[in-house]
């Protein structure tokens, strides 16, 4: 089927078989979803035009449940969470989804905002991952969270919006990575190096300074976690 033969049969089911107090953030799922791809490629994925999909983004309209689950296979993700934002119970999975995991995906947001991690931070949806592709990177679910990054300090690494995948087990500098710290009450992705007397925090983007922070103030550096994807594993 094509393009312009599905949108014109969208056009002609008015009726959506999905509850409409079902459909909650629906958009934010179907973000969360297609993260890691971007619009044209996810639209090769599902078989749905580029302009259904920003329709659905937008929330102007919302899938049938075929189309539902052309998004749900395509993106690998459970197709009652995508129209519900249903999470079964880890220690009980639902019939098929026991190879995948979801991961919280938080509120907060790398450069911006201030407060307490945990504390301020509400829930906004989760994130399926294959447990096997987990395994493979030696991460466990019930480490790991997920937040949004704002600005460009971190591109081409990390870009504006993108969500980043932390695994809070990883407080201590290991080498040269990418870290989500809190500094001067402010979250941040940045690139951490060990020196001599201190910690260099360090922006991808040539635009942005290297911060210096001396050994007799790292108390105030405090690291929430390792960077481990973002659109794609580090």
């Amino acid at each position: 089927m094509s393009y312009d033969e599905s949108d014109a049969r969208d056009e002609k089911n008015q009726e959506h078989p999905i509850p409409a107090q079902g459909i909650g953030c629906f958009k934010e799922r179907l973000k969360t979803a297609m993260a890691a791809h971007s619009l044209r490629g996810f639209s090769k994925m599902c078989g749905l035009s580029e302009a259904t999909l920003r329709s659905y983004l937008s929330g102007a309209t919302y899938p049938t449940l075929d189309r539902l689950m052309q998004i749900a296979e395509a993106s690998q993700v459970d197709p009652q969470w995508l129209a519900f934002g249903v999470i079964q119970d880890e220690k009980a999975p639902a019939p098929g989804m026991e190879d995948y995991a979801f991961v919280p995906l938080y509120d907060a947001q790398c450069s911006a905002g201030d407060g307490a991690w945990n504390e301020n931070c509400r829930v906004l949806t989760h994130i399926c991952f294959t447990r096997y592709s987990l395994r493979k990177q030696g991460l466990t679910p019930e480490h790991l969270s997920a937040v949004r990054n704002d600005g460009d300090s971190m591109y081409p690494d990390i870009s504006n919006g993108d969500t980043v995948l932390i695994d809070h087990t990883r407080t201590t500098i290991e080498g040269e990575g990418i870290y989500i710290i809190r500094l001067e009450d402010h979250l941040y992705a940045k690139r951490l190096q060990r020196n001599f007397d201190g910690v260099s925090v360090i922006s991808t983007n040539s635009a942005y300074d290297k911060v210096f922070v001396p050994r007799d103030r790292l108390i105030e550096l405090e690291i929430i976690g390792r960077a481990v994807w973002a659109a794609g594993w580090l």
